[in-house]
């Protein structure tokens, strides 16, 4: 299996080479030259097998160049009931007849970000032992990757995390959680704006060739390819937990502002997963659901971006949304590049409406939308904790409301759990009445000490306290 770039550069890499890479000389995102095909026989055997092995099949498609008996000691390594506190490590919770919750928010940090990387960090740790190297991870959070990639990459051999998040955007747990760690090759820097400067930062210092060379830069953003084909393999496990049988559809809503987590989703659907709509739902910052409504891809400033209160959805300027456009327009690495780097940089934004291949965006991928706002996410959390007594986050609570919006009779819906409730625990309250259950681990986390320096944002400033830090 080799991979390709989405803006056209000729070279095609192994994974292992993409795993430490993050995007490709050209600024683009790397794919798999195809996507590998999963029939009725191969679907109808995984139903029998524990997540850590469907992780291992699934893993193997795109992976040849680790050896399948260390990839699959590297799966039950990171997929453990001890970890991710059950056995079936993404367990479905049924709220209606055909609404269900996967639960995704039961690793280290509470946020669906751990189920790629936890596998994540375990993979560079192996790669980088292999090769004698070491790594310096760069990487942008409006909430939950930076937590989550802190606590999988702390401690490990070779690894060092350089994690930019938005001055004074994150909740107060969510800051906690990074902010409080203590080890020597975390770093937090927290950018002076939103999360789309830090995102700019990150792509501006990998596309520095010289820098990211001289400095080993790699990324856990999802513009890393090895993050997004773990979370693959959770749509493979809720729709074997959901159905009985191979001819059954099933249906995903996913919050998101990235587009990384619903990509996924869209992998595993081109892969022949029996996905029937893979709904996509935004907060305030609705620039993906404008764009599957009117053709139309607008990008926002800062001063535009909303501050709400599913603040990991605060972005404007979706990465991973390169990785379904290249595939929309069948895999035209020279327009895409136009699109994203040309027109993305001259106007801020890009019209599809008028092309055809816009109207298979919902016909032939699956692909609606919708948004949610503060006041829906308010009546949404309220209401699933008075008719079902769950507790949900804002994130999730996005979900759920637009999930209700495109509900089909006889197609499960399954909406991705995003975090649990204790990391937003102001709305909770302000939702409920009463503060949200927290694990015993994290009491008294926001008292913690902090470590964290405050910087412009500035790509010459990153790079400079990454020259100064690095080692």
């Amino acid at each position: 299996m080799l991979y390709l770039s989405t803006r056209g550069d000729p070279g095609r890499k192994h994974f292992c080479e993409i795993l430490l890479e993050g995007l490709a000389p050209d600024g683009g995102l790397y794919l798999p030259q195809h996507y590998p095909q999963v029939d009725d026989a191969t679907l109808t055997r995984w139903r029998s097998l524990k997540y850590a092995d469907l992780a291992f099949e699934i893993l193997s498609l795109y992976i040849d160049d680790i050896p399948a008996a260390d990839l699959k000691a590297i799966c039950h390594k990171t997929y453990t009931e001890e970890v991710f506190g059950t056995p079936q490590i993404v367990p479905l919770r049924r709220l209606d007849d055909g609404l269900l919750l996967e639960g995704l928010s039961n690793g280290p940090t509470l946020a669906f970000k751990d189920m790629a990387m936890q596998l994540l960090g375990n993979l560079f740790e192996y790669e980088l032992a292999r090769r004698g190297e070491e790594l310096n991870i760069l990487g942008a959070t409006s909430g939950d990757t930076g937590s989550a990639a802190e606590y999988a990459m702390r401690g490990k051999k070779g690894v060092r995390v350089f994690m930019t998040s938005p001055h004074g955007r994150m909740s107060p747990f969510q800051q906690a959680q990074m902010f409080s760690l203590q080890d020597a090759n975390i770093h937090n820097l927290a950018i002076q704006g939103v999360f789309d400067d830090c995102q700019d930062i990150v792509k501006a210092v990998s596309n520095d060739l010289a820098f990211k060379r001289k400095y080993k830069i790699g990324t856990v953003n999802s513009i890393n390819w090895a993050r997004l084909v773990a979370q693959v393999v959770y749509y493979f496990a809720g729709y074997l937990q959901a159905t009985t049988s191979n001819g059954q559809k099933v249906s995903f809503t996913v919050p998101s502002g990235n587009f990384g987590n619903v990509c996924a989703g869209h992998v595993a659907r081109m892969m022949g997963l029996p996905i029937d709509r893979l709904v996509v739902a935004t907060n305030e910052n609705d620039v993906l659901d404008e764009f599957f409504r009117t053709g139309v891809y607008r990008v926002r400033g800062s001063a535009d971006t909303h501050e709400t209160s599913s603040p990991s959805m605060d972005i404007s300027k979706a990465s991973n949304f390169e990785r379904f456009v290249f595939d929309l327009l069948g895999r035209d690495g020279v327009r895409v590049k136009d699109l994203f780097g040309a027109q993305l940089s001259a106007s801020g934004r890009f019209d599809l409406s008028g092309d055809a291949l816009f109207k298979d965006a919902a016909a032939k991928y699956g692909f609606v939308s919708g948004r949610s706002t503060h006041a829906d996410r308010l009546a949404t959390i309220r209401a699933t904790w008075e008719r079902y007594g769950v507790m949900i986050d804002t994130h999730t609570a996005d979900g759920v409301k637009v999930a209700r919006e495109h509900l089909q009779p006889g197609v499960p819906m399954i909406v991705l759990e995003t975090a649990l409730p204790i990391k937003f625990a102001a709305t909770i309250v302000e939702a409920l009445g009463r503060e949200p259950d927290r694990p015993t681990k994290f009491v008294g986390i926001e008292d913690l000490p902090k470590r964290v320096t405050v910087l412009d944002a500035d790509v010459k400033a990153v790079q400079a306290y990454i020259v100064a830090n690095a080692g």
